[in-house]
């Protein structure tokens, strides 16, 4: 079953509909952490900074269950505990009744764990003054911090840190997860995440984290009657002067990742791909009159040959006097040099809107600017907002690339990818990922499938690497593609 990933307003609206629920919403969240402390990190000595809202109750309400179960808890708390809202007011109430002592400084010793409850999703400032102090005491304690709900200081929507943030090794997230805590900075602060749902049942809502059951009706195994014919046929169209590695590597990916032939039409011509010689090189146009799925874009460059050959992959209406089908009819993504295009060719980009067959782009930020036309600060400042945008205005399934590579779709609905690792962030990895999508579209998978299903197996991929010392320090482009043909035939045998 996916995680469900709530924004701050779904949320809120949550708590209002929940508002007199007994036991409370913060009632059950402190209880859940109290459980998870015991279960997880025994009965030590534990430090709770609670800070002056509602994730401070929260880290009450735990701190007084821990004590109650016979835990040694120090509370750090330097609120005013009058301006407390009312269930945080109770629970610092109820916490005065037991064991747990309070202090306005970190008391002297040694814990057993920190607990950060300072800040939750309302936070809407930069934190400063005593709490970022805190921060970063608690940021140069050597053992385990657990944050509740969110690392305090990190945006819940976005994953931007609001001036400083905690650095935790484990966040229990509340009801549901947060996109913060998967994206941009999320990873970074979060560590281990688990979700404590407080028994509220979660459906309807857009946002998801990426699983396999977003592309399970793919893997299936291939039927002993087959042949190439019956695997599709991926054209790759690409491969400027200079840039042919680009084309090459999507190609190869294309190939390794299950397409039944592979067509790379180079810009550049070349007589073969030694590293791969069953790729056919031809003419771009030769390569897209095979095709059953393109890819578009990788070392294309920015020439007026280019500018021609996009035009050709997505014409304004199929002639009915052609027996092939029109390339308009086949599944087509648009990457790297093909995106650019789109943002200084506006006949282009109204082609891709008005596509009937399924349209994929997989920007990185910078190119996710320049096909919004805003600064790729502004991407990264609202990385699931943004993609949703370029769904949206592009009527396509969009990959966002990125730490957290988030996906959206044109009708609203939104995954964030939690596979991968730093070792994705060197040349061509993108274009490995726009051939593996690109060669399960050839196969017959729907359009979201295949974006969802190349996206997790090429963070799968990478993890593999890194698991077994191959990264993330030097991992290359070439060496995901056997690592994401292995991962792919292990999900399909694992779903047979």
């Amino acid at each position: 079953m996916s995680t469900s990933l709530l924004r701050a307003a779904e949320l809120r609206t949550l708590e209002r509909l929940h508002a007199t629920a007994n036991p409370s919403l913060m009632e059950r969240a402190g209880r859940a952490a109290a459980s998870f402390v015991r279960e997880r990190f025994g009965h030590g000595r534990v430090l709770v900074c609670a800070g002056p809202g509602n994730n401070g109750g929260d880290g009450l309400v735990m701190a007084r269950e821990l004590a109650r179960a016979g835990v040694s808890v120090s509370i750090l708390f330097t609120a005013d505990p009058s301006r407390l809202p009312a269930d945080a007011a109770a629970a610092y109430r109820s916490c005065r009744g037991t064991s747990a002592d309070f202090c306005r400084e970190v008391p002297a010793g040694n814990f057993s764990l920190v607990v950060d409850a300072l800040f939750g999703i309302g936070l809407a400032r930069a934190i400063e003054g005593d709490y970022a102090d805190v921060i970063a005491r608690i940021n140069a304690y050597a053992g385990p911090v657990l944050a509740l709900d969110i690392p305090s200081g990190l945006d819940g929507d976005t994953g931007r840190v609001l001036g400083c943030a905690v650095r935790a090794t484990h966040t229990l997230s509340f009801i549901g997860g947060k996109p913060g805590l998967y994206t941009l900075d999320g990873p970074d602060h979060c560590g281990e995440i688990s979700i404590a749902s407080l028994d509220l049942a979660l459906d309807g809502f857009p946002g998801a984290l990426l699983s396999t059951a977003d592309f399970r009706a793919g893997l299936v195994p291939r039927r002993r009657n087959s042949h190439k014919g019956s695997h599709g046929s991926l054209a790759v169209i690409g491969g400027a002067a200079g840039m042919s590695g680009a084309a090459l590597l999507a190609a190869r990916a294309g190939l390794q990742l299950g397409a039944g032939r592979v067509f790379a039409g180079l810009l550049q011509p070349l007589a073969i791909d030694p590293v791969q010689p069953e790729l056919m090189l031809r003419s771009p146009a030769d390569a897209l009159s095979n095709a059953t799925a393109i890819v578009v874009g990788p070392g294309m460059g920015d020439s007026t040959t280019a500018t021609e050959l996009i035009r050709r992959c997505l014409p304004a209406e199929r002639n009915p006097r052609h027996a092939e089908r029109a390339s308009a009819d086949f599944p087509t993504l648009l990457d790297a040099d093909a995106l650019n295009q789109l943002a200084t060719h506006p006949v282009l980009a109204a082609r891709v809107r008005h596509r009937h067959a399924p349209t994929l782009i997989t920007p990185h930020p910078a190119e996710a600017a320049r096909l919004l036309g805003i600064p790729t600060d502004d991407v990264q400042a609202n990385r699931v907002s943004a993609a949703l945008q370029l769904a949206q205005r592009f009527n396509a399934h969009v990959a966002l690339k990125g730490c957290g590579t988030i996906i959206a779709f044109p009708d609203g609905r939104w995954r964030i990818n939690a596979t991968g690792n730093p070792g994705l962030a060197s040349a061509g990895s993108g274009d490995v990922l726009a051939g593996m999508a690109g060669a399960l579209l050839a196969q017959g998978w729907p359009a979201e499938a295949a974006l969802c299903g190349a996206v997790h197996i090429h963070g799968m991929a990478a993890d593999l690497l890194a698991a077994a010392g191959e990264g993330p320090v030097g991992m290359t482009a070439g060496e995901l593609i056997p690592a994401a043909r292995g991962t792919l035939n292990r999900l399909i045998a694992a779903h047979a």
